[in-house]
Order: C-alpha cells, then sequence, then structure tokens
C-alpha cells in the first residue's frame, strides 16, 4: 500500500476522533455519563497522530504476533470493551471498578517494558514453527498474555452489557453495536496474527465508522431533550394582502405570515387533523400552499418537517385527552389523530421523552383517586 494512502487514513482518523472528543467534552460539562467517552475518544486520536511519523513502518513485515500489534490490540480492546458501559451505566467506571479491571493490561504492559529496557530482543515469528520452536521465550509468553487478555476483553465487550447492565435500560442500538465492535476487533486480532497492511488499513476505517456512530447515536438521546417549539394561541389569521406584502419586502416575515395561516387553521379545525388519514397534502390544500413552501415556513418555526408539526399537534392533543380522562387505554390514541398505537408510542417518546404506556398509567391512577 502507498504511504501516501496510509497517511491520509491515519490524519482522516485522528481528525474523526479529534472532533468527537472535542464535541463530546462540551457535552460532558452538563453531563458526567460522557466524560469517559470524551475521554477515550481523546485517546484514540493522541494515539492515532503519534502514528504519523511511523507510517512507512505499517507496509512492513512484522511478522506474527508483534508485540506492538498485540499491546495495541489490547489497550484497544480494553477502551472500547469499557465506552459502551459509560452510556448506560456510568457507576461501573467509579475508579476503584476501573483499575481492578485495567490491571491485568498495566501488568502486561510494565513486564513488557520492563523486560525490554533489560534487554530482551523480540523475537521475529513468520510462522507456527517458530512459535513451538521458541516456546520457553518471556517474549512469546508475553505476547501471549497479551493476546489472552485482548481475547478476554474482546468477549466482555458482548458479555458486559447483559451481565453488568440487567438492571439498567439500555438503548436499543448497544447491544447491535456491542457485536459489530467485537467482529471489528477479532478483525483486527486476525491482522495482528497474520499481519497485512491493507487489512489494517481496513480496520481503522471500519474502527472510525464504528465511533463516529456511537458518538452520534450517544449525542441523539441528548438531542432528544432539546427544546421544542411552543405552541402560541393565533388570534387572527393573516390576510392574503399582508402575507404578499411580506413576500415582497422580507422572506422571513413571509414565513412568519404563512406559518401564523397555518397554525390557525390548525387551531380552529381539530377535527379535520385528528383524523388518522389527514395528512400532509391535505393541510396543503387546506391552508392553499404548495408542499416546499408549507415546509419552508414550519421549517423557518422550528420544525423538521410538516410531519412532525403535525405529530406536535397530535401529541399535545393526546397529553390534553389522558388528562381530562377522555382517554384511558393505548387502543384509543386514534382519537387524537394517530393510526396506530405503535405510532402514538414512538411519537409520544420522541416528543416528550416519556413512555405513553406510563405517562397513561399515572394519569388514570390520578383521575380514578
Amino acid at each position: 500500500m502507498d504511504n501516501s494512502t496510509v497517511l491520509l487514513i491515519l490524519a482522516c482518523s485522528g481528525t474523526a476522533h479529534f472532533v468527537m472528543a472535542c464535541v463530546l467534552a462540551v457535552y460532558a460539562r452538563y453531563k458526567v455519563q460522557y466524560l469517559a467517552l470524551t475521554w477515550i475518544m481523546g485517546i484514540f486520536a493522541a494515539c492515532l497522530s503519534a502514528c504519523f511519523p511511523f507510517n512507512e513502518y505499517i507496509n512492513g513485515t512484522p511478522g506474527l504476533l508483534h508485540p506492538v500489534m498485540l499491546l495495541s490490540l489490547t489497550a484497544i480492546c480494553f477502551l472500547q470493551s469499557i465506552y459502551p458501559l459509560s452510556i448506560p451505566m456510568p457507576a461501573y467506571l467509579q475508579w476503584g471498578r476501573m483499575w481492578k479491571y485495567a490491571l491485568p493490561t498495566i501488568i502486561v504492559f510494565i513486564s513488557y517494558s520492563t523486560a525490554f529496557l533489560l534487554g530482551l530482543k523480540p523475537l521475529y515469528l513468520t510462522s507456527v514453527h517458530d512459535i513451538i520452536s521458541n516456546w520457553y521465550s518471556i517474549d512469546l509468553w508475553l505476547r501471549l498474555a497479551a493476546l489472552v487478555l485482548a481475547i478476554y476483553y474482546i468477549v466482555n465487550i458482548l458479555r458486559l452489557p447483559t451481565r453488568l447492565a440487567h438492571s439498567t435500560e439500555l438503548p436499543r442500538y448497544l447491544k447491535g453495536y456491542c457485536i459489530a465492535l467485537s467482529i471489528s476487533v477479532m478483525f483486527y486480532l486476525v491482522c495482528t496474527i497474520w499481519y497485512s497492511p491493507i487489512l489494517i488499513m481496513v480496520y481503522l476505517t471500519l474502527f472510525t465508522l464504528l465511533n463516529l456512530y456511537l458518538c452520534f447515536r450517544t449525542l441523539e438521546t441528548m438531542a432528544i431533550q432539546l427544546p421544542k417549539p411552543v405552541i402560541e394561541k393565533v388570534e387572527e389569521e393573516p390576510t392574503p394582502e399582508v402575507i404578499a406584502k411580506a413576500e415582497q419586502e422580507d422572506f422571513n416575515e413571509a414565513n412568519r405570515q404563512r406559518f401564523q395561516r397555518v397554525e390557525y387553521w390548525m387551531q380552529n379545525h381539530r377535527e379535520e387533523w385528528t383524523k388518522s388519514t389527514f395528512n400532509r397534502d391535505m393541510l396543503c390544500e387546506q391552508v392553499g400552499l404548495n408542499r416546499h413552501l408549507l415546509l419552508q415556513c414550519v421549517r423557518s418555526q422550528g420544525y423538521n418537517s410538516t410531519h412532525e408539526y403535525l405529530n406536535t399537534y397530535r401529541c399535545e392533543e393526546l397529553k390534553r385527552l389522558i388528562q381530562r380522562g377522555l382517554i384511558r387505554t393505548i387502543g384509543e390514541t386514534s382519537d387524537a389523530g394517530f393510526g396506530t398505537s405503535k405510532t402514538a408510542r414512538s411519537v409520544f417518546m420522541n416528543m416528550t421523552g416519556q413512555s405513553l404506556d406510563e405517562f397513561l398509567q399515572a394519569h388514570k391512577t390520578k383521575n380514578n383517586a
């Protein structure tokens, strides 16, 4: 593989991890559970940057079970076996437990460093026969210890979420992510045993993509909690003349006036949009706007889409009906305009951050009291 290609992949991966670390550091100021992930992404960014001067060695032939590859594998597996749990179970990262979990890795690193400083010459292994013939070497036993530790941490990536976080509500994506992460590190394990520069770069690309995925899904939980646009009462519908004048003078004011028109219609035609068959095209027809202008005006007021705008009204209507005792079962959510109870649950969770079933049960108990 060309050295410039290797350097480019290292630079892209290092930059991506540096950006992730910076973004997560901002979030960590408000939620401590993001702190561990911030540090780990920062460590990855620093290590990838430190590889820049040695990019030529990546195209070399280090042989089987090279100590640098093994120690890197152990460190990566250790860090990646920790940070999936930093999301649902931050208590796991208490210093005492973390040091205990890291102690075998620290011992291997110190042992290998000490042996190297005392004059230990690393073996050059090219085949299984070389491994067997050097079974008495301290270097080989230290390499095997690092390999066993790496496998142990790989197993933990799969085992820890179900064993240690059984009482915690795990994000849906976490189990699938752990499986993908285990497959990627096992791929690196293969590269460590039978070295290939191309496979190493493939692994590094997968490694970066997986970390980006985890970072974005982690931040998604924070984004869901961002404040939603507030529905305000519109007393008077803007006239076509006012909207036409705004279109000539101020683009933003024109969008605001169009939105006021849409709001006025929504607030005075509840019986229309509480039908599950009511959709975007029907709203366009009722307010006299095409799809583009409708989407443009709702986005100008903070909504991501017309679909989200309609669901905001339906979610508020659902809450109102539940609080008044007019909806008492999940099957009655169609009264608020939702086609299925599954859609109602999903929208309610995304809009409020609460479970619809729990909200329904809490108000059912309150109304019965």
